[in-house]
């Protein structure tokens, strides 16, 4: 059953409309977004969709395809950050964000489906997110535009769920484009379109979700958060960002605490490694990508020690049967790797790693290719 068709059964009326957003990979740039630096996600195909219609009493009621459970109502002038712990916080907090910041949203009834994998670090709750924005957006007139979107929806993260999460997930889902990786400066919110149509060139990225999350992830993003933090403070710099490449060496040999100094090695030499792809990408180079991607790859391992061994496996495992290049992507301790492949061994390289993880008598991983794709829009 479509979202529209789930929607009347639920609510007894066609709803005024039906919006997508996507979840995102992405492709270079882990953990520099709270530092102010750069990031390059791509959208893909998977997205959380939502039929809804206004309401003018005060009322929002949620229902999701995709949980077992009824209806969930709320009132809106009752939203309390922090005080959800379920599904519905996410669409419930983009109407609490939108109230703070002044929007009359009266209230909805809002239905939701997600073809977004949940856990596998693509950003599931971004994209529930983004679709309840630009679907209250539209209904209601707001005009507001896709940054600010993006903007409301991480202000519903960080202080209504309460999840510290940088501005990329959500900029990725409401501003990507079709055949296109965003380049994002995470300090102006300024952003570029870097085109990145990989069938073109005989080639395909991967998505391979090792269906794992470790419980060593729990804490492990603020810890690194306030590293950072701690970093640019003994540097005398407002965020990471602004220690120039040229100067890491310099500015390591001033830190004292080894832990410190892995985190801000990490950080300026992956704004270092985001610069790097977009110039290869500019240059029509889009292969020698991969040696990068590899590289970030092994700073999230040693340097911010994020990885864990089933992502370690797939990214060894698919270099050494013929990918171009490989890493971890998002916040680690599990979730997904992407790999750069030539068109030619998409099969041979995801059944090597496949067999690898039976091998090592892990559960076999969901392997999918991320095809760069359109942002938030609405479908009817």
């Amino acid at each position: 059953m479509g979202v529209r068709e789930g929607f009347e059964e639920l609510y007894g009326a066609a709803p005024e409309g039906v919006w997508a957003a996507p979840g995102r990979v992405n492709l270079i740039g882990e953990y520099t977004d709270f530092n102010e630096g750069f990031v390059m996600p791509l959208a893909l195909p998977q997205t959380a969709v939502a039929a809804v219609s206004r309401r003018d009493d005060g009322v929002l009621r949620l229902h999701s395809a995709d949980i077992e459970g009824p209806v969930v109502e709320l009132r809106v002038d009752e939203l309390t950050p922090l005080t959800n712990t379920s599904w519905a916080a996410y669409p419930a907090g983009v109407v609490w964000a939108l109230r703070e910041a002044g929007h009359a949203v009266t209230g909805a009834d809002v239905h939701l489906a997600s073809t977004v994998p949940t856990g596998a670090g693509l950003s599931s709750s971004a994209a529930l997110e983004v679709v309840t924005a630009l679907a209250l957006d539209d209904l209601y007139g707001l005009g507001l535009t896709r940054p600010e979107l993006a903007r409301l929806a991480q202000r519903a993260e960080n202080d209504f769920v309460g999840v510290p999460c940088g501005i990329m997930d959500q900029t990725a889902s409401a501003c990507c484009t079709e055949g296109h990786a965003l380049h994002l400066d995470c300090r102006d919110l300024s952003i570029r379109q870097v085109p990145f149509d990989l069938a073109s060139q005989g080639l395909e990225l991967l998505v391979v979700d090792t269906r794992v999350k470790h419980a060593l992830g729990d804490g492990a993003y603020a810890e690194r958060r306030e590293g950072c933090e701690e970093g640019a403070r003994q540097l005398g710099v407002s965020h990471l960002r602004d220690v120039a490449h040229e100067e890491l060496d310099a500015a390591l040999a001033r830190l004292s605490d080894e832990r410190v100094r892995r985190y801000v090695r990490h950080v300026v030499s992956d704004d270092h490694r985001v610069a790097r792809v977009i110039a290869l990408l500019d240059a029509g180079d889009v292969r020698a990508i991969g040696p990068v991607l590899t590289d970030g790859h092994a700073s999230l391992r040693d340097d911010l020690r994020i990885s864990c061994e089933e992502l370690d496996l797939v990214v060894a495992t698919a270099n050494a049967a013929g990918a171009l290049g490989a890493r971890m992507t998002g916040g680690g301790f599990g979730g997904s790797a992407i790999v750069l492949v030539e068109s030619a061994d998409v099969d041979s390289v995801g059944k090597a790693v496949t067999e690898a993880f039976a091998a090592a008598g892990y559960t076999a991983p969901r392997v999918f290719p991320a095809v760069p794709s359109a942002g938030a829009r609405r479908l009817h």
